[in-house]
């Protein structure tokens, strides 16, 4: 890294010593990196591998390693995030069946594996066997009854406290940042923001074990987010492994992009629409490169997946469906839900952060849990996992299936009304089911504003797709009950085909799970994609379409953020969204500090301060770097000094170099100046010098310079007036004066 080059890409960092030190071009904890700065060193780092490689053999050999580095920790990433989400799926179907049994032949079998083995299952009673027993028939030997009901709600209540207490204690003690779902803060780390820990080896341990706790103790979440976090905590983590990415902050987030789409890939079984996720939601830079890793890495993750082979179905994902009917116009979902629900959870969220509530993480857990147990286990339908649920609601009715959705009333001796209409009047179980959906549906409303959020890992992809799956399906339901009766009516008359279903209520589901999704996240292209693989609805993908587009226009007609944007503003995360518009008349000299009535700017001068004057500056500001004039009377520009790489210097200086004393003349120029006899030796800072910052005059509209910061992602720009320096302009500037301009307040951006 002492030998990257600075912005000009000239020489080495430092001049002043032979051999590096660590930690030179490195960031502090909550600091923003400077793109443009990684760039240049990357390409300064490239430059000379190239040029070695022609000296020898093994310098050849050396930059072909380097240039296949990126592949290999592709694979790496690819290979563990399938495994580990392999293992959570499995583990999530076991936890989740503990909690109402166990397989007496093995206990670490879950209910469905359990009986695969057994000779005595019937079509019927296909999930019963007698090496599967609940609770109350292991305990007491009674399988029926007022007793052995009450005994195994008892027991799933207490195992769902168990997993959740587990998991918050677990997330308290060792992780804190393995909560929540990830998303909001990887998009800020994509950003170029600097959160150490947040991608470490214990938040993917913790985050990877608490993720099987929460979503088998039944609490209103899913893993599919959190899996995204997993899948970046394994790219970070092989990327210290190789210095091309642990010594480049900006290469690091070109891993951490491609981890994210594996992240998706193995959540959802859905490898393209992980590579588009990663494209239009996550990522902050994306270039050409990083979009063919991350297709590898994806496809990578996805194969390892589908070796393990976790659902048993010989495929990637639990929700395949194959629908037989054409989908018609009429047959869309809108997605109210998604505002609703974003200004609830955020004002429940606020509520937690300002009030004594987010000072009991572990009680308010724990009460959530409780309710939610309490209430889902009387409800067949919010009993089950949320997963097996959304599957059973996507299930086109065929001649296998047994399910209450399914219950319909066929008589071979029944007078058809006319002869191109189907005979599927909804029987008694039908009837059941919408009533016993509909209370499952405000439910899951209600408690998910209060679950997101919570001190413990959590998503919102199986929620949402909850929601809609299960309005979707009762408007679909309601639909064909309609199509049936009226079938005369001009609507269902143009439908209908001679002995084919007039509508599929499972394709009213996966449309109204879309649409709900859509309007949450305000996903478009990669939310059609995700669902298309997540179902094998290829056909579908015009409705899908149309739902993602009306879903998203619906929202945004109530607001511009989506749930991840929510949470980063909500956080004060630094987090420059390119999808925001500036569109005030204002100008640079507006937003840079200095401001009227306030102190001058703290700089540096090229070769009058000494090295205890520069270490007084440092200790009595807290700046992240100094632009460096030619003196404080003309002020012309030469450069700009970072902070770290400043106190870093001056450190080793001091330990390493001879003659460096608190006097010494501290100059940024390429000859030393004119020093008086016996004066103490010079310290020559001409190399951490950035000699080409960038810099924007005084009267460029601020419109420009929002635009400058997204696309180039600085830290800072400097303000001239003919060369001569007049202020300065960081992204929290920028960011504070977009909120003062919207009527936020600006305080709300908390970190540097």
């Amino acid at each position: 890294m002492v030998n990257a080059g600075d912005m000009n890409g000239s020489g080495n960092l430092m001049d002043f010593l032979d051999e590096p030190f660590p930690d030179v071009g490195t960031y502090e904890d909550f600091h923003t990196i400077d793109w443009l700065r990684e760039k240049s060193r990357d390409t300064d780092r490239h430059r000379k591998i190239t040029s070695k490689s022609k000296e020898s053999i093994w310098e050849f050999i050396k930059s072909l390693l380097d240039a296949w580095s990126g592949w290999v920790v592709m694979l790496l990433i690819g290979l563990l995030a399938g495994t580990l989400a392999g293992v959570i799926d499995l583990a999530v179907d076991w936890m989740t069946d503990l909690k109402e049994g166990v397989c007496l032949s093995a206990f670490w079998y879950s209910h469905e594996q359990c009986c695969w083995t057994s000779n005595e299952t019937t079509f019927d009673d296909r999930d019963k066997c007698p090496q599967w027993q609940k609770w109350s028939e292991l305990l007491v030997s009674q399988s029926e009854g007022a007793s052995a009901y009450i005994l195994n709600y008892f027991l799933y209540i207490m195992w769902a406290l168990c997993f959740a207490f587990l998991a918050v204690s677990l997330v308290r003690v060792f992780a804190p940042y393995a909560c929540g779902s990830g998303i909001p803060e990887i998009k800020t780390i994509l950003s170029g923001f600097i959160i150490r820990g947040y991608l470490g080896k214990w938040t993917l341990l913790i985050k990877t074990v608490t993720l099987v706790l929460v979503v088998s103790s039944g609490l209103s979440l899913g893993k599919e987010g959190p899996l995204v976090h997993v899948a970046c905590c394994c790219g970070n983590f092989f990327s210290s492994l190789f210095s091309k990415y642990s010594k480049n902050e900006g290469k690091r987030r070109e891993v951490l992009s491609a981890a994210a789409a594996a992240g998706v890939s193995v959540a959802f079984g859905a490898p393209i629409g992980g590579v588009l996720f990663s494209l239009e939601e996550v990522s902050y830079y994306f270039p050409l490169k990083t979009l063919w890793r991350s297709f590898f890495a994806a496809l990578v993750a996805a194969f390892t997946l589908r070796s393990i082979n976790p659902f048993g179905n010989s495929r990637l994902v639990l929700f395949y469906v194959e629908y037989h009917t054409p989908w018609y116009m009429a047959e869309l979902f809108g997605g109210l839900w998604g505002t609703l629900f974003i200004r609830c959870n955020i004002a429940w969220c606020r509520r937690r952060k300002t009030t004594r509530l987010g000072k009991y993480p572990v009680l308010e857990v724990i009460v959530i849990t409780a309710i939610t147990a309490i209430i889902a286990y009387p409800n067949p339908y919010t009993r089950r996992s949320t997963s097996e649920l959304i599957s059973e609601l996507f299930n086109d009715c065929g001649a296998l299936e047994s399910s209450q959705l399914c219950d319909y009333i066929n008589d071979p001796n029944m007078t058809r009304p006319v002869d191109d209409i189907p005979d599927r009047p909804a029987g008694p179980g039908v009837y059941t089911a919408m009533w016993q959906l509909a209370l499952a549906l405000v439910f899951k409303i209600v408690i998910t504003i209060f679950t997101f959020g919570m001190k413990i890992p959590s998503g919102l992809f199986i929620p949402s797709m909850a929601v809609g799956a299960m309005a979707g399906r009762m408007v679909g339901i309601g639909v064909e009950q309609l199509a049936y009766h009226h079938h005369d009516w001009i609507i269902f008359r143009n439908w209908c085909r001679p002995g084919a279903d007039c509508v599929t209520p499972g394709l009213y589901a996966m449309v109204g799970a879309a649409a709900c999704l859509g309007g949450v996240t305000r996903m478009t292209v990669s939310l059609v994609v995700i669902m298309f693989e997540l179902t094998g609805g290829l056909e579908y993908i015009v409705p899908l379409m149309a739902a993602a587009v009306t879903s998203k226009w619906v929202a945004d007609a109530f607001g511009k953020e989506g749930i991840y944007e929510a949470h980063i503003h909500l956080n004060g995360y630094p987090f420059l969204d390119v999808k925001d518009e500036f569109t005030h008349r204002t100008l640079a000299t507006d937003v840079m500090r200095p401001r009227r009535g306030e102190a001058p700017l703290s700089v540096l001068t090229q070769d009058s301060m000494t090295v205890e004057d520069v270490e007084t500056l440092i200790k009595e500001t807290d700046y992240n770097g100094f632009p460096v004039v030619v003196s404080k009377d003309s002020e012309r520009l030469i450069g700009f000094a970072q902070r770290r790489e400043l106190i870093l210097a001056i450190k080793n200086a001091r330990q390493r170099q001879d003659g460096v004393v608190s006097n010494s003349i501290v100059y940024f120029t390429e000859d030393p100046p004119e020093l008086p006899p016996n004066s103490p030796h010079p310290l020559k800072l001409r190399r951490i010098l950035n000699l080409s910052p960038f810099t924007v005059t005084d009267h460029t509209p601020m419109e420009t310079v929002v635009d400058i910061f997204r696309k180039l992602g600085l830290r800072q720009c400097l303000v001239t007036r003919s060369g001569r320096l007049l202020g300065i302009i960081t992204k929290k500037d920028v960011l504070r004066h977009m909120a003062q301009m919207a009527n936020q307040d600006p305080e709300s951006i908390m970190f540097n």
